[in-house]
């Protein structure tokens, strides 16, 4: 009877998996996502389904208000997450680490690691999470050479100018789910393209945190601001940039 129970659970899981659909390339604003309001926290979630690379894939983003009672520590058995603080100041504790995050910190946690928020800040504190599960077999050693979980103060991380605004580097390497993950912010001071048009096999997210930005994938326009989040399929020809002639700035991030 168990084992009739667990071949059920396991049936299930699988029908689960197989009617999400795969992320298209484009553009999703945040103004036009649902809102889910719960004991002084709002949630936002901007898509669920596959990528090449993800059997499982996840985007939302929370705001926690001053005075939320921090959620108890938990752990994810086969998801890995990527955190993104944009706004705030919160209390990271991951495994037996704990730090403070100011806006444009960054936290990687790997499966089995125990995790735990809190907004310590004046005002809100808002994150974006991007929860994934590989179609490859999960790889701890391989996190493990790589440094594991990552609490990443964007205080302590060095801006490079250049000639169109500047750059940021966050990490470039291996995770438990990804054979490799690269991220870095990039600045614009004025309209125009951040690079040429390029492609590459990793699949590629782009978080707008400043001004008004557009991308176009394989011919198609799409623009973006504050809060929005492109979304580049892979191998498709694409280019980003700035719209306007004020500044903006953007979290790129790829992996494969």
């Amino acid at each position: 009877m168990k084992k009739i129970f667990l071949i059920i659970l396991q049936t299930i899981a699988m029908n689960s998996f197989a009617q999400l659909a795969p992320l298209k390339s484009g553009v999703i604003h945040l103004n036009d996502l649902s809102v889910k309001q719960d004991n002084l926290r709002t949630m936002r979630r901007f898509a669920e389904g596959t990528t090449p690379e993800f059997e499982y894939f996840e985007i939302h983003t929370t705001t926690q208000e001053k005075g939320a009672i921090p959620n108890p520590p938990h752990t994810q058995k086969d998801i890995e997450e990527l955190m993104i603080i944009t706004e705030g100041s919160m209390k990271c504790i991951i495994g037996n680490k704990t730090a403070i995050l100011a806006a444009g910190s960054v936290i990687l946690i790997p499966p089995h690691e125990s995790q735990a928020f809190q907004n310590v800040g004046d005002g809100p504190l808002t994150y974006y999470v991007f929860m994934f599960r590989s179609r490859k077999q999960m790889n701890m050693e391989r996190s493990i050479a790589a440094g594991g979980a990552l609490q990443l103060n964007a205080d302590s991380l060095e801006w490079k100018t250049s000639a169109k605004g500047g750059r940021k580097d966050y990490f470039n390497h291996p995770t438990a789910m990804c054979e490799n993950m690269e991220m870095h912010v990039t600045g614009l001071n004025h309209k125009g393209p951040s690079h040429n048009p390029h492609q590459h096999v990793d699949t590629e997210i782009i978080l707008v945190t400043e001004g008004e930005m557009e991308m176009t994938i394989e011919g198609k326009d799409y623009t973006a601001v504050k809060g929005d989040l492109f979304f580049a399929e892979s191998n498709l020809l694409h280019v980003v940039g700035n719209v306007v002639e004020k500044p903006c700035k953007y979290f790129a991030f790829k992996w494969r």
